[in-house]
């Protein structure tokens, strides 16, 4: 009898979830690929320094819009800048203001929506008719308001970035706040005592995990379009820095002219990046729905 008990009682493992959840994200081959791109993309902008060295800041007259070839795998641009270095360069502004930005707006937009779902009521009303009022706004006209009264600087796109990016998270989180502040450990935790602050640590933050990591990955894909749209009009970061929005605006009138690298390379650039955190997002959703597993 103990042998039948012992081969009949069910153990947990907690770490089963987790696995199943990775199992089922590396089964997206699109997720795969886009994280490859990813990595690939951040070994090129933040190692590819180190092996291919290129002088960014000093004009270069006597090599001037040459075609990829010889010691410019992609040419160069008008001022004489090698055109592989830019790209790297420009990349690590790019890749560093969305990473940041998106971070950043995901951490506003979790606490805002946690508060906001968690208090209901009045205060709920308030919090969200801010976030409505504010999502009436286009986050491009923002940025171009902010960027023609200053000049930012890589900090300053990562903090203007951030602060227009938060509302579409706080509306997801809030959502999921919504349907676990009625479950039965958080209404166990407020009839034991726990505090508001105490429920929304222990238990809304954890258990909207899912749903925070799968906003904070278009959330960084937004953020990379938002700095090229505000680099490609010109009120970017300004010279000798770059991102690749700055490259596209400053390569396009060359491109009328045959030089297609100096737009086609950071036009991929963005293309790949963003489509690949797409891809990510799409397959971490996929991973933690819960409905699909089984």
């Amino acid at each position: 009898m103990s042998a039948v008990l012992q081969t009949t009682t069910p153990t947990t493992d907690p770490l089963a979830g987790h696995r199943l959840s990775l199992r089922r994200f590396t089964r997206n081959k699109l997720a795969v690929a886009g994280l490859a791109v990813v990595v690939l993309f951040l070994l090129l902008c933040f190692v590819g320094p180190l092996l291919y060295s290129t002088d960014q800041t000093h004009t270069d007259l006597t090599q001037v819009n040459l075609a990829p070839g010889g010691s410019h795998p992609l040419g160069t641009d008008a001022v004489g800048h090698d055109e592989l270095g830019r790209l790297m360069y420009g990349g690590q502004v790019s890749l560093l203001v969305g990473l940041a930005a998106g971070v950043l707006a995901t951490v506003i937009g979790t606490l805002w929506g946690a508060v906001a779902g968690y208090a209901d009521g009045w205060v709920d009303a308030v919090m969200m008719r801010i976030v409505d009022a504010g999502i009436a706004i286009p986050a491009l006209f923002i940025l171009l308001v902010v960027s023609a009264i200053t000049t930012p600087d890589t900090l300053g796109l990562i903090l203007v970035l951030g602060l227009v990016s938060w509302l579409v998270p706080s509306r997801l989180v809030r959502a999921e706040t919504l349907t676990l502040k009625g479950r039965d450990y958080v209404l166990t935790l407020r009839a034991t005592g726990g505090t508001h602050g105490r429920a929304i640590r222990r238990h809304i933050l954890p258990n909207s995990v899912s749903t925070i990591v799968v906003a904070a990955t278009f959330q960084v894909a937004d953020a990379i379009l938002l700095v090229a749209y505000v680099s490609y009009l010109g009120l970017g970061v300004q010279p000798p820095k770059t991102d690749w929005g700055g490259m596209l605006s400053a390569g396009l009138t060359a491109a009328y002219s045959g030089r297609w690298w100096l737009i086609v390379p950071p036009g991929l650039a963005i293309i790949l990046v963003v489509c690949a955190f797409n891809a990510i997002g799409d397959g971490l959703r996929d991973a933690f729905d819960v409905r699909g597993r089984g």
